[in-house]
């Protein structure tokens, strides 16, 4: 083996690129713990639980249309990583400006119109009790505006992780989210003078931050020496190949995270209707578990740019050892990750209220997440490898069987059918994520993700 492919030095690279967005999305899963943790302790048991679900309730909507963005995103990185492993960067600005014209027209425009003209409409939509609604209607209109800045910065982020920089997006979503914590403690409780405006202030400052990250990108994009850099002189023209690319990735990650959203809809549906209490309890379950998503996110993003380089460079026996790699240091994080949800799951709950019936449903439920972490880790890292490639139809179709059919079907029986509760539903997604498992380990030793093309 060459010396520039050893084993240390993929281990190296995978490091530069997964630390940044792993200290990143960690920071932000945190962060997103302190919000639900502020408001689980703003007011009475029953106000703190409804804030929560409204939470939960508005996060489906904009979920959706992140999940959608996000999949024109997974064409922007698989694309910006093959072009930087060919030396073709001349043809990265096109890629970013098209992935964020048609990102604002396509999926924010229609997002916006639904959550602003049907809003007490869709809250019921997505499982809202009334006491949910009374609650967080506001919260919802906010947070629903700050989609635009929101859906923009996810589209920069993309784009700068392909190319291999990550480090950009920890240092400004850091920032921000230190920014929205302390707006959150003012807005909220009414401190340094600022009236209380409970789960309203939430959004006000959720929003707030997310326009100062996007004012920082596009500060950062405008400078010529940046990873990515726009020429606002440059006419922009729609390329043929570019939107191609697009299609060929996006379509089927659109697909899978339609397939996602729809299957989650159905079981925060399920879970909903065992009443405020238990989904309260689920959505703080549901934080917990976005906490470990972190590994397994950013050593996938990190198998993806690194494979998609490794492809455009012609390499796909690197891209298959830079994978490989990203999956077994995510293991190892993984399993730390499960001892402690086993072991001290009451303790991290019980940060969330002071509800007992609420830390004692959600203790049980983290023995259950425990045991969801192989898996969870090593799909999310495996697929994001495969994304990398522009393999998205093997996710799609891993998504579609987990999510939709099984998570829903057994999801279903266990609570409606045998009443197991809560953690009937937590066992439906302990079973998903391994059968998705199962499908993305088949695809991804066939090989045959090695040889998709891109124009």
């Amino acid at each position: 083996m060459e010396e520039s492919h050893s084993k240390q030095s993929i281990r190296d690279e995978i490091v530069r690129i997964a630390g940044p967005v792993f200290i990143e999305l960690l920071m932000g899963t945190l962060f997103g713990m302190v919000d639900m943790i502020m408001l689980g302790n703003f007011g009475s048991d029953e106000v703190s639980a409804a804030a929560i679900a409204a939470v939960g309730v508005t996060n489906q909507l904009v979920f959706i249309g992140l999940s959608l963005v996000q999949s024109l995103n997974i064409g922007a990185t698989a694309m910006v990583a093959r072009y930087m492993g060919a030396n073709r960067e001349d043809r990265i600005e096109s890629v970013v400006r098209h992935v964020i014209i048609l990102t604002q027209i396509f999926l924010v425009i229609p997002i916006l119109f639904i959550g602003l003209r049907y809003t007490q409409g869709v809250m019921k939509f997505f499982g809202a009790h009334q006491d949910t609604i009374n609650i967080g209607m506001s919260y919802f209109r906010v947070i629903i505006l700050g989609f635009i800045f929101q859906a923009f910065n996810f589209s920069i982020f993309a784009a700068l992780r392909g190319a291999g920089d990550t480090k950009t997006p920890m240092k400004i979503n850091i920032t921000v989210n230190l920014i929205n914590v302390f707006g959150n403690a003012v807005l909220i409780y009414g401190l340094l003078g600022v009236p209380s405006f409970g789960p309203t202030g939430a959004a006000i400052s959720t929003v707030g931050s997310q326009v100062i990250a996007s004012i920082f990108l596009i500060r950062y994009i405008l400078k010529k020496d940046s990873t990515i850099h726009i020429d606002i002189k440059n006419r922009f023209k729609f390329n043929n190949d570019i939107i191609y690319n697009l299609v060929k990735i996006g379509v089927p990650a659109s697909l899978e995270q339609i397939a996602m959203r729809i299957g989650i809809l159905l079981f925060v549906k399920i879970v909903a209707s065992l009443g405020t209490v238990a989904y309260a309890t689920h959505q703080i379950c549901i934080n917990i578990l976005n906490l470990s998503f972190t590994p397994g996110q950013a050593f996938g993003i990190a198998a993806s740019t690194l494979s998609g380089r490794s492809l455009g460079a012609k390499e796909p026996e690197l891209a298959e050892k830079y994978i490989r790699t990203c999956s077994k240091v995510g293991a190892v994080i993984s399993a730390t990750m499960a001892i402690i949800f086993f072991f001290f799951g009451g303790a991290i709950a019980s940060l969330y209220t002071k509800n007992s019936q609420v830390v004692l449903e959600a203790t049980r439920v983290l023995k259950l997440i425990a045991f969801i972490q192989p898996f969870q880790s090593s799909q999310l890292i495996l697929s994001g490898g495969l994304r990398g490639a522009g393999d998205t139809v093997w996710t799609l179709i891993s998504t579609f069987i987990g999510i939709l059919i099984i998570r829903v079907a057994l999801g279903y029986y266990f609570v409606l059918v045998l009443g197991l509760g809560l953690a009937g539903a937590w066992l439906a997604i302990l079973i998903d994520q391994f059968i998705r498992w199962i499908f993305i380990t088949i695809r991804f030793r066939t090989n045959k993700w090695k040889y998709i093309a891109i124009r």
